[in-house]
C-alpha cells in the first residue's frame, strides 16, 4: 500500500510539474523566482522534520502509544509543543523572508529578487502545514494506520494541478517577463502552492478518528522525557543544516544562470531534473530499501552482526539490479525526459546534461541509503554527520569552482556533477567507517554484482540511445512535444529493459530470479 501510494504520488507530482512548466515556463527570471520561493518551505521543514520530528518526536509517539491511555496525556503535550514550535518557526521565517531569499540565491537583478520575496510571503506558511502533516502522519503510522500518510500527498498534486491550470486559463500559458507578474498573479501562484499543502494536511486529519485518540491543548511540558533524545536530535539537525548550506551555495551559483537558460539550465530546470532523478530513487530505493532497514534494526538490536552484514549484501544486490538499469536508461532518454518538463527544445537540451549529471550518483546513493541506515540501526547518528560534512566540503568547494571551469555554458550541469562526485566519495568514506565499526562488512558480493549489472546495462542503454538517434535526435519527433516525449521515454525504456533482462538471463544472473519473485509477489497482492 505504501509503495502504491508512493508511485501514485510521484506520478501525479510529475504531472503537477508539467502543468506548472506549461503555466510559467521552465526557464527565465520569473520561473526561477517562483522556484526558489516555493523551495524555501522545504528547506526549512527538512530541519524540523528529520532533525526534530523524526529524531525526537516520532520515537516518543511509538513509545507512548503503548501506555494504558494510548498515549493520550503525553501526546496532548507533544502536539501542543509541536504546534507552538511550528507556528513560531513559520512566523519568524515569514518575517525574515527577504533575508532567507538572499541567502539561497544570487539573482542578477533587484526585480527578480523582489519577485522571489513576494512569492515567498505566500509560500513560507507551508512550513506549518508540512509540520502538522508529518506529525499526524507519524502518529497514524505508529498506530498501524499506514495508507493515509502514503496517499494524502496526491491531494496536494491535484489541487496544484487545478490551480495552475486555472492560472493558465486566466492569465495565459508560457514564459513571461518579470514585469508581467502583477499582484494578482503572484498571489494566485503562491496561494495555489500553499493550498495544496493545506489540502493534504486536512485530508490526513480526516483519518485521525481511527487512532482512537482525543487530544486537548496542554502547555505543561515537563516530564515528557525529551531530554534523553537531545543528543540524537543535535547530530540530526547538524547534518541537515550542513545540507542546507550546500543547497544555499549551489543555488547562489545556479541562479546566476536564470537570464540565459539556453546556455545554462536555470534553478527551476535544476529542480525539475532533480524531480526526475528522484522518481527511480523513491520507487526503488525507498520502497525496497525501507523494509531492509527494518530487518537491519531488528538484527542490530539483537546483536546479530552477521545477519546485519548479510542483509546489507542482499539489499545492495537487489537495489543495484534495478537502480543500474534506471540510471543507464534515463541517461539514454535524457533529452525526451527533460522535454516533458521544458517549455521548448532549447530548455530541454540545457536540462538534459543536468539530469545526466545527477544520474551519475543514483547507484552510489542507493548504496549510501543502506550504509547510512545501518548506522541508524545501531543508534549512531554521529558518524553519518561527519561523512555528510565531508561530502558537503567537497560539494561546496566544487560548486564555487564551477564558474571558473564552465566558462562557456554548462554551469548548472557542472554543479550537479560536483554533487554526484561528492556523493560517490561520501559513500566510499561511509563504507570505510562502517567497516571499522563492524570489523568487516562482507558486501563484496553486492558491489561486484553492481559491476555485473553495469556491464549488462551498457548495451541496453546503448540500444536506447541508438533509437533516440535513429528517430532524429533532438531534431526528431521524440523532443517535439510533451506527449511525444512521453512516448519516446516509453519506447526507449521498453527496448532497453528487454535487452537488459535478456543479457542477465543469458548469463543466468541469480538476482534476476529473486527480483522476479519480488515483483510477482507485489503484483499478486
Amino acid at each position: 500500500m505504501i509503495a502504491a501510494g508512493t508511485l501514485a504520488s510521484r506520478v501525479t507530482g510529475l504531472l503537477r510539474s508539467i502543468v506548472l512548466v506549461s503555466a510559467i515556463g521552465a526557464g527565465g527570471l520569473g520561473a526561477d523566482a517562483f522556484a526558489i520561493a516555493n523551495q524555501m518551505p522545504n528547506y526549512i521543514f527538512q530541519v524540523i522534520s528529520t532533525g526534530v520530528l523524526t529524531a525526537v518526536f516520532v520515537p516518543q509517539i511509538v513509545k507512548w502509544s503503548q501506555e494504558e491511555d494510548g498515549g493520550r496525556r503525553l501526546l496532548s503535550k507533544l502536539f501542543t509543543l509541536a504546534t507552538v514550535i511550528l507556528l513560531a518557526v513559520t512566523v519568524i521565517a515569514t518575517v525574515i523572508a527577504p533575508l532567507l531569499i538572499g541567502l539561497i540565491s544570487s539573482f542578477q537583478t533587484d526585480a527578480q529578487y523582489e519577485l522571489a520575496v513576494a512569492f515567498a510571503y505566500w509560500c513560507i506558511p507551508q512550513v506549518f502545514f508540512y509540520g502538522m502533516f508529518a506529525l499526524v502522519g507519524e502518529t497514524l503510522n505508529a498506530r498501524g494506520i499506514f495508507a493515509p500518510y502514503a496517499w494524502a500527498p496526491i491531494t496536494n498534486n491535484i489541487v496544484s494541478i487545478a490551480g495552475f491550470g486555472l492560472f493558465m486559463w486566466l492569465f495565459g500559458p508560457g514564459r513571461r517577463d518579470i514585469e508581467a507578474y502583477d499582484g494578482t498573479m503572484i498571489v494566485f501562484l503562491g496561494l495555489t502552492a500553499t493550498l495544496g499543502i493545506v489540502a493534504q494536511t486536512v485530508v490526513l486529519f480526516a483519518f485521525w478518528r481511527r487512532t482512537g485518540l482525543r487530544l486537548s491543548p496542554d502547555f505543561h511540558w515537563r516530564g515528557m522525557g525529551l531530554g534523553q533524545l537531545r543528543r540524537v536530535a543535535t547530530w540530526s539537525v547538524g547534518m541537515l543544516l550542513v545540507g542546507l548550506v550546500v543547497s544555499a551555495v549551489q543555488q547562489r551559483v545556479i541562479t546566476t544562470a536564470s537570464s540565459d537558460a539556453v546556455v545554462n539550465a536555470s534553478s527551476n530546470m535544476w529542480f525539475n531534473a532533480w524531480l526526475v532523478f528522484m522518481l527511480p530513487y523513491s520507487l526503488i530505493v525507498m520502497s525496497i530499501g525501507t523494509p531492509y532497514f527494518t530487518q537491519l534494526s531488528h538484527h542490530a538490536h539483537a546483536g546479530r552482526h552477521d545477519a546485519v552484514k548479510s542483509d546489507m549484501n542482499t539489499a545492495i544486490k537487489t537495489l543495484g539490479l534495478l537502480v543500474v538499469f534506471a540510471a543507464v536508461t534515463l541517461m539514454a532518454a535524457a533529452v525526451p525526459a527533460a522535454r516533458i518538463f521544458s517549455s521548448d527544445l532549447a530548455e530541454a537540451e540545457a536540462t538534459a546534461p543536468v539530469l545526466i549529471s545527477f544520474l551519475v550518483a543514483l547507484v552510489p546513493m542507493a548504496v549510501l541509503f543502506i550504509v547510512q541506515r545501518t548506522f541508524y540501526a545501531y543508534g549512531d547518528t554521529r558518524t553519518p554527520f561527519f561523512f555528510t560534512l565531508f561530502q558537503a566540503a567537497i560539494a561546496i568547494a566544487g560548486s564555487l569552482a564551477t564558474p571558473l571551469i564552465f566558462l562557456h555554458g554548462g554551469l548548472t550541469a557542472g554543479v550537479a556533477l560536483v554533487q554526484s562526485i561528492s556523493s560517490t566519495l561520501q559513500v566510499l568514506l561511509a563504507i570505510f567507517l562502517l567497516r571499522r565499526k563492524l570489523g568487516g562488512l562482507r558486501i563484496g558480493g553486492g558491489l561486484w554484482a553492481i559491476v555485473r549489472f553495469t556491464l549488462a546495462a551498457l548495451p541496453a542503454g546503448a540500444a536506447g540511445f541508438a533509437i533516440y538517434l535513429w528517430a532524429g535526435g533532438a531534431d526528431g519527433w521524440m523532443a517535439q512535444g510533451k506527449i511525444l516525449a512521453v512516448l519516446a521515454c516509453a519506447l526507449i525504456g521498453t527496448v532497453s529493459l528487454a535487452i537488459y533482462v535478456g543479457v542477465l538471463a543469458l548469463f543466468r544472473a541469480p538476482e534476476l530470479k529473486q527480483i522476479g519473485s519480488l515483483v510477482r509477489s507485489r503484483l499478486g497482492r
